[in-house]
Protein backbone atom coordinates (compact mmCIF):
# COMPACT_ATOMS: atom_id res chain seq x y z
CA UNK A 1 0.00 0.00 0.00
CA UNK A 2 2.55 2.51 0.85
CA UNK A 3 4.34 2.18 -2.28
CA UNK A 4 1.00 2.82 -4.15
CA UNK A 5 1.03 5.72 -2.05
CA UNK A 6 4.41 7.01 -3.08
CA UNK A 7 3.61 6.79 -6.90
CA UNK A 8 0.91 9.44 -6.48
CA UNK A 9 3.47 11.54 -4.39
CA UNK A 10 5.71 13.86 -6.92
CA UNK A 11 9.15 12.76 -6.31
CA UNK A 12 10.63 15.79 -5.09
CA UNK A 13 7.74 15.39 -2.27
CA UNK A 14 9.05 11.67 -1.40
CA UNK A 15 10.74 12.08 2.10
CA UNK A 16 8.86 15.61 3.05
CA UNK A 17 6.83 13.05 5.86
CA UNK A 18 10.05 13.04 8.05
CA UNK A 19 9.73 16.97 8.27
CA UNK A 20 5.99 16.39 9.08
CA UNK A 21 7.02 14.33 11.71
CA UNK A 22 9.54 16.32 13.35
CA UNK A 23 7.51 19.27 13.35
CA UNK A 24 4.69 17.08 15.37
CA UNK A 25 7.59 16.20 17.57
CA UNK A 26 8.43 19.54 18.15
CA UNK A 27 5.24 20.43 18.78
CA UNK A 28 4.31 17.91 21.17
CA UNK A 29 8.13 18.49 23.31
CA UNK A 30 9.13 22.17 22.58
CA UNK A 31 13.06 22.70 23.47
CA UNK A 32 15.86 23.91 21.65
CA UNK A 33 16.97 20.49 21.46
CA UNK A 34 13.58 19.37 19.14
CA UNK A 35 14.28 22.30 17.33
CA UNK A 36 17.66 21.92 16.27
CA UNK A 37 16.55 18.23 15.22
CA UNK A 38 13.87 19.71 13.09
CA UNK A 39 15.99 22.12 11.56
CA UNK A 40 18.28 19.51 10.57
CA UNK A 41 15.79 17.22 9.59
CA UNK A 42 14.97 19.98 6.98
CA UNK A 43 18.48 20.94 6.00
CA UNK A 44 18.55 17.09 5.12
CA UNK A 45 15.36 16.79 2.51
CA UNK A 46 17.11 20.51 1.30
CA UNK A 47 20.49 18.88 0.54
CA UNK A 48 18.65 16.10 -0.95
CA UNK A 49 16.94 17.97 -3.62
CA UNK A 50 13.37 18.39 -1.58
CA UNK A 51 11.00 20.36 -3.20
CA UNK A 52 7.93 22.07 -1.34
CA UNK A 53 4.55 23.20 -2.98
CA UNK A 54 4.46 27.09 -3.34
CA UNK A 55 1.84 29.04 -4.58
CA UNK A 56 3.12 30.83 -8.14
CA UNK A 57 2.95 34.04 -6.98
CA UNK A 58 4.57 33.89 -3.62
CA UNK A 59 4.65 37.81 -3.27
CA UNK A 60 1.08 38.02 -3.46
CA UNK A 61 -1.08 35.04 -2.67
CA UNK A 62 1.09 32.85 -1.28
CA UNK A 63 2.29 35.05 1.29
CA UNK A 64 0.08 35.53 4.98
CA UNK A 65 0.33 38.41 7.52
CA UNK A 66 0.69 37.11 11.19
CA UNK A 67 -1.01 38.52 14.31
CA UNK A 68 2.26 40.89 14.66
CA UNK A 69 2.32 41.95 11.26
CA UNK A 70 4.87 40.72 9.52
CA UNK A 71 4.35 39.11 6.19
CA UNK A 72 5.38 35.28 5.49
CA UNK A 73 5.29 32.85 2.47
CA UNK A 74 3.71 29.92 2.69
CA UNK A 75 4.93 26.31 1.85
CA UNK A 76 3.79 23.21 2.10
CA UNK A 77 5.12 19.33 2.75
CA UNK A 78 2.33 17.56 0.53
CA UNK A 79 -0.72 18.05 -1.68
CA UNK A 80 -2.59 16.45 1.32
CA UNK A 81 -1.14 19.81 3.42
CA UNK A 82 -2.24 22.12 0.93
CA UNK A 83 -5.90 21.24 1.13
CA UNK A 84 -6.31 21.24 4.73
CA UNK A 85 -7.40 24.98 4.91
CA UNK A 86 -7.54 26.79 1.75
CA UNK A 87 -10.75 27.55 0.67
CA UNK A 88 -9.70 27.98 -3.25
CA UNK A 89 -7.47 26.03 -5.16
CA UNK A 90 -4.41 27.87 -5.92
CA UNK A 91 -2.11 27.79 -8.86
CA UNK A 92 1.02 26.23 -7.49
CA UNK A 93 4.41 24.36 -8.21
CA UNK A 94 7.10 22.48 -7.03
CA UNK A 95 10.34 24.59 -5.35
CA UNK A 96 13.34 23.75 -4.81
CA UNK A 97 13.71 24.25 -0.83
CA UNK A 98 17.39 25.55 -1.73
CA UNK A 99 15.98 28.54 -4.26
CA UNK A 100 12.81 28.94 -2.00
CA UNK A 101 15.12 29.75 1.42
CA UNK A 102 17.91 31.09 -0.41
CA UNK A 103 14.96 33.78 -1.65
CA UNK A 104 13.24 34.34 1.60
CA UNK A 105 16.10 35.13 3.01
CA UNK A 106 17.07 37.55 0.18
CA UNK A 107 13.71 38.98 0.17
CA UNK A 108 13.30 42.66 2.10
CA UNK A 109 9.13 42.48 2.53
CA UNK A 110 8.66 38.99 3.97
CA UNK A 111 10.02 37.96 7.76
CA UNK A 112 10.41 34.37 6.30
CA UNK A 113 8.68 31.05 5.22
CA UNK A 114 5.78 28.91 7.23
CA UNK A 115 5.88 25.30 6.21
CA UNK A 116 2.53 23.66 6.61
CA UNK A 117 0.30 26.91 8.27
CA UNK A 118 -2.74 25.02 8.39
CA UNK A 119 -1.04 21.98 10.19
CA UNK A 120 2.11 20.69 11.76
CA UNK A 121 3.25 24.71 10.96
CA UNK A 122 6.57 25.85 11.55
CA UNK A 123 7.72 29.09 11.14
CA UNK A 124 11.12 29.64 9.71
CA UNK A 125 12.24 33.28 10.36
CA UNK A 126 15.26 34.54 8.33
CA UNK A 127 17.79 33.23 11.16
CA UNK A 128 16.59 29.82 11.23
CA UNK A 129 16.23 29.46 6.90
CA UNK A 130 20.08 30.93 7.34
CA UNK A 131 21.08 28.27 10.03
CA UNK A 132 19.40 25.81 7.54
CA UNK A 133 21.33 27.18 4.39
CA UNK A 134 24.15 26.90 6.56
CA UNK A 135 25.05 30.75 6.41
CA UNK A 136 26.53 33.07 8.78
CA UNK A 137 23.63 34.29 10.92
Amino acid sequence: MSDEKNKKTDEGLQGNEKIESAVAALQREPSEEMLAHTLTVIRRRMKEGGQLIVDVEPSVAGAVTSEDGQTWWTAFTSFEEEVKGSGSVMSTFLSDMEELFTAAVSENGISGVIINPWNRTIMLDKMLLKIILGRDV
